[in-house]
């Protein structure tokens, strides 16, 4: 979209800053401290599940496949040096390879989701240039109608009354026999003649204006549905890219401790026990199954939080997060809206152009809060997308499509069926952002619709 880095809407207040958030207007945005293992983890492009309805056959392939080593192994190698070297070397090099895969496999995502993006971009826009085309093509369509009109009924009239000279003598008919008032009236008559010939022209002029800004129409809706193919094709490779991306993350995350405490093992010359390395690594993987656990548990007493203080602050019309309403959509976030949908003052990044204009409504409700689906659908794409960082989409049918962007994990992957209220992804500042928030957008067709106004008629207040 033409969203540059989620940027201040112009000259406003920094309460009612869009997409790139001052740190007193979010509070508490920026992301925790990460360790190695959860920054891996968080940088993810997401969890991903690929449901059996996919209308899209995505492959999922091994990353990376290779042979590698069990306890055992480890516990005969100790006993002979050369065994032992070679065991090393071998883990070694296994953790090389996971190491290079997933770097090698993350840069086909983010290259794949950067032309995803441009080739998306380039739909939108052909896209409005084909509305608009129509828009004047239909004016000037109008135009001709009434210019028509109005010669066809002078025309019309001039005829009824048995042409020009019975017109004339209608027209004189009663009026005083002097020569000056005669030749006004012969003047007004021409004058009457001569607009209605230049009424009639302008009507031809503007028909043939209204044909040539058809064809141009026609011509620009052909492009336009070429580049929506594109950009489909270009979604279908970037979510390819970011399924084997993840495939290689898991395959390291999988495997990455035990090698390491395998390596140590091995490299260790005490009297410890390989048993003790290895109930080490249970060890520790409890531990980070807890600190998962104690996140989300977290996440989800902020995502609370932030909902009553969005309506405790000025968000009084604002519906509970993630609780669909009556109409089965669900209000996406429970942060306070720090963005809307409309014009802004022009904003230009590298790399990604100007923009004047705002497609979305970003919600903040802090690092790691809920962001829940806004109605029941099918997720259609679940990875970056470029200066919109992280990104979800879901499929509602009826042409209907909402995205959520700068998320920092996911909750759910490509191919999912979701519900409406449904907890989808957390809040996060990945692309080109200053704070954490959610950026929602609603597709419509070719067009990106007003959130608000979308979710208000449906009796969700955002």
């Amino acid at each position: 979209m033409s969203e540059t880095p989620d940027g201040v809407r112009g000259p406003a207040s920094a309460e009612s800053l869009a997409c790139e958030p001052t740190r007193s207007a979010f509070g508490a945005t920026r992301r925790p401290a990460l360790s190695r293992r959860r920054m891996l983890g968080l940088g993810a492009l997401g969890l991903i599940a690929v449901g059996a309805a996919a209308s899209v056959a995505v492959p999922i392939l091994p990353a990376f496949a290779a042979d590698y080593p069990t306890w055992d192994d480890v516990q005969r190698a100790k006993g002979n040096e050369a065994a032992k070297a070679a065991e090393v070397t071998r883990i070694q090099n296994l953790i090389q390879q996971l190491a290079a895969n997933v770097a090698r496999t993350q840069a086909a995502a983010e290259a794949a989701a950067a032309e995803f993006f441009a080739a998306e971009e380039a739909f939108f826009a052909a896209a409005a240039r084909a509305d608009d085309l129509q828009a004047q093509a239909d004016a000037q369509a109008a135009e001709a109608a009434a210019a028509s009109t109005r010669a066809g009924r002078v025309a019309s009239q001039l005829y009824r009354s048995g042409g020009d000279d019975t017109s004339l003598e209608l027209f004189f008919s009663g009026s005083p026999d002097g020569a000056e008032d005669l030749l006004g009236k012969l003047g007004t008559m021409d004058k009457v003649l001569e607009r209605n010939r230049e009424t009639f022209a302008g009507a031809v002029t503007a028909r043939n204006n209204a044909q040539s800004l058809s064809d141009q129409a026609a011509v620009a809706r052909d492009e336009r549905d070429r580049l929506k193919q594109e950009a489909e094709q270009k979604m279908i490779a970037s979510q390819e890219a970011a399924l084997a991306a993840q495939a290689a993350l898991d395959e390291q995350a999988e495997y990455i401790v035990v090698l390491e405490a395998q390596l140590a093992a091995l490299q260790d010359a005490t009297a410890q026990t390989v048993a003790g390395y290895q109930a080490g690594v249970e060890a520790r993987r409890r531990a980070e199954e807890e600190a998962r656990r104690r996140a989300a548990e977290e996440a989800r007493r902020r995502a609370e939080e932030a909902a009553r203080q969005n309506q405790n602050n000025g968000g009084g019309n604002a519906s509970p997060p993630g609780q669909p309403s009556g109409s089965g959509w669900a209000r996406p976030s429970g942060g306070r809206v720090t963005g809307r949908y409309g014009n802004r003052a022009q904003i230009c990044t590298p790399g990604y152009g100007c923009t004047g204009y705002h497609y979305g409504t970003d919600m903040a409700s802090g690092w790691g809060g809920g962001i829940f689906a806004a109605g029941s659908g099918r997720v259609t794409y679940a990875g970056s997308y470029g200066q919109f960082g992280n990104q979800i989409r879901v499929d509602h049918g009826g042409g209907i499509t909402t995205t959520y962007s700068h998320c920092s994990s996911f909750l759910v992957g490509y191919g999912t069926n979701v519900s409406a209220g449904q907890l989808i992804a957390r809040e996060g500042d990945t692309g080109l952002v200053q704070g954490a928030h959610l950026h929602f957008e609603v597709h419509q067709g070719s067009s990106r619709i007003n959130p608000e106004s979308f979710m208000a008629a449906r009796g969700v207040g955002i």
